[in-house]
Order: structure tokens, then C-alpha cells, then sequence
């Protein structure tokens, strides 16, 4: 019992809302598409808000299948981050939840295990959910979307793995930033539409920069510790100050892409229901600034990884 809670604890159950909020923003807004499509084919008497609001999107099985394979890939990470950090040594004093390597609870080996059933899991599934949504007709993007597949089973990997690490290079954010935001919101609507609508690059972009956010909290939690352990993240190379200000502008840059592509896309009033999600960064911002303590913040986390989640639920809900 105690070892099946180890690796409960290791798959950090908390970071996983967060991890799918950009494939519930790409997702329905590709169902919503396909829906208007085939309501002017066949002057069906909803709207997308309806079928969207009904179970139209519970019910697709491909949504569940992207959100299995995107919580494939978190797990895949945090297990990666916890084995990295702990055989070099990074976790040893830690503020926030125990880290399972770094403990004891559970073995570099098994750790390593664990990492290639979740990895070999996970790329199954990804390549169903590419079979499900081009079939065998659209050879060329089923080929990109399986790279895509690898390149993310190695990007979840590399994060705190091997010598090149890019987590202890300050490259986190970018990553983070592009396959929570980018690929996750863009790449989800494809698999539904099987094109591209250029705007949605501002709730992708607004999902990124959430996500980048929630990074950058944990960064600075632990700012004294990377540093001793050499771990330079964009926190340790640019310190405490500046980090506080770059968080910031994550989030109010996050929520003015939101709103800026809700007036491009502007229908009625209850589109702008989400901004009741961008109240508690704004309380996040102010505690940041206040912070004199980094081990204080692990709180804050929690706070604006749900509250990305629920702009992401809000968002899809109204987003027409």
C-alpha cells in the first residue's frame, strides 16, 4: 500500500488539470467547428454553444483519447523530473511535496521502469488517437503527428534526464510554453478540423503563458536550492526580482491574448465569463511581489494551475 502511494505521489496528481487545459480549449473549439460545419450541410436547428454545453464533447471518444495521451506525457515527465533531480542530488532539500527518488520510496531502477511502461503506454495511445482522427488516407500529417508523438516522449524525458538537461539550462520555460500552449491547444484542433485557424493562437499563446507561470512559481520556490545544486533555471539566472516581474507579465499577458480574441471573435456578453478564472491571478501577482519567503509559495501553485483549468473549461464552454 505504501509503495502503490509512492507512486501516486510521484505522478504528482495536482499538475495534471493544468496539463490538459489546452487540449479542452483546442478540442472544443475543433468539435464546435466540425459542428457548424455540418450544421450549414444539413441545417441542423442548434448552436455550438448547445451541443458544446450538452455532451457533445464527453461523448468524443478521440477528446478522452487526447487526454490520455497528454496525461501519458505528464506522468512520463514528472516521473523523468523526480528521477532526474533525485539521483543528481537536486531534491535532497526541497520545499513542497517529498520527491519519491530522492526519499527512497522509490529506486532509480524502479523509477527507470516505471518511466518506460508510462513512455510505451503513452505512444500507443498517441498513435490510436493519430489512426482515429486521419485514419490511413492522410499518410503525410499521420508521419508529423507520430514525430510530434516521439518528439514529446523525449522532450518529457530530457527535461531533467541526461548530461544536455534542458530544465537545468532554463529552457523549461520554452518547452513548457510550446507544448503546453501551442502544440496543445493548435495541435488538438487539428486532430478535429484537420486545418489550422490562426486565431486560436491567442488562447494558445494565453494557455502557454498560464503554464509558464505555474513553472515559473515552482522555480522560485526553489530558487535556493537549484542554485546550490546547480540547477540555473530562469529564476536562478535572473533572480528573485526580475522573476516577479517576468511572472507578471506571464499572466497579464495570458489574459489580455484571451480577451483580445474574444473581441475578435466576439458574439455576446457571455463569452467573457472566464475572466472570473483571471481573479485569482491577480491576487497571485499581489502575493508574489509581497513574497520575502520562496518556501511560502508552494501554496500558490495549486491556485493558478485550477485556475487555468477553469479558464480553460469557461473558455470552451462559451467560446460561441
Amino acid at each position: 500500500m505504501k509503495k502503490i502511494k509512492a507512486w501516486f505521489a510521484a505522478a504528482r496528481l495536482r499538475t495534471l488539470p493544468l496539463s490538459v487545459s489546452g487540449i479542452i480549449v483546442g478540442a472544443s473549439a475543433g468539435i464546435i467547428e466540425k459542428t457548424n460545419l455540418l450544421q450549414a450541410q444539413m441545417d441542423l436547428e442548434y448552436s455550438g454553444l448547445v451541443c458544446l454545453a450538452g455532451t457533445t464533447i464527453l461523448e468524443s471518444p478521440m477528446f478522452w483519447l487526447a487526454i490520455l495521451v497528454t496525461v501519458g506525457f505528464q506522468v512520463l515527465s514528472n516521473f523523468a523530473n523526480d528521477y532526474g533531480d533525485g539521483i543528481r542530488g537536486t531534491d535532497t532539500i526541497r520545499h513542497g511535496e517529498q520527491r519519491m527518488v530522492a526519499s527512497g520510496l522509490i529506486t532509480p531502477k524502479q523509477m527507470k521502469i516505471g518511466m518506460i511502461i508510462t513512455g510505451v503506454v503513452t505512444f500507443f495511445l498517441a498513435t490510436l488517437l493519430i489512426f482515429m482522427a486521419f485514419g490511413n488516407k492522410n499518410f503525410i500529417i499521420s508521419f508529423v503527428f507520430f514525430n510530434l508523438t516521439i518528439v514529446s516522449i523525449i522532450a518529457a524525458v530530457k527535461y531533467t534526464v541526461g548530461k544536455r538537461a534542458y530544465g537545468y539550462s532554463g529552457l523549461g520555460d520554452v518547452f513548457v510554453f510550446l507544448f503546453f500552449g501551442l502544440l496543445s491547444v493548435l495541435g488538438s484542433y487539428y486532430l478535429f478540423t484537420h486545418n489550422i485557424n490562426w486565431h486560436l493562437l491567442l488562447p494558445a499563446i494565453a494557455v502557454g503563458s498560464f503554464s509558464t507561470a505555474v513553472l515559473n512559481l515552482n522555480n522560485m520556490r526553489d530558487i535556493e536550492n537549484d542554485a546550490a545544486a546547480g540547477k540555473n533555471t530562469l529564476v536562478v539566472k535572473m533572480g528573485s526580482e526580475k522573476a516577479k516581474r517576468y511572472h507578471a507579465f506571464l499572466l497579464f499577458f495570458g489574459m489580455f491574448c484571451a480577451i483580445i480574441y474574444t473581441v475578435l471573435n466576439y458574439i455576446g456578453p457571455l463569452q467573457f465569463v472566464y475572466i472570473a478564472a483571471f481573479i485569482p491571478f491577480l491576487f497571485n501577482i499581489k502575493t508574489v511581489f509581497k513574497n520575502k519567503a520562496p518556501m511560502l509559495l508552494d501554496a500558490e501553485l495549486k491556485k493558478v494551475a485550477l485556475s487555468t483549468f477553469l479558464f480553460a473549461i469557461l473558455f470552451s464552454i462559451f467560446i460561441y
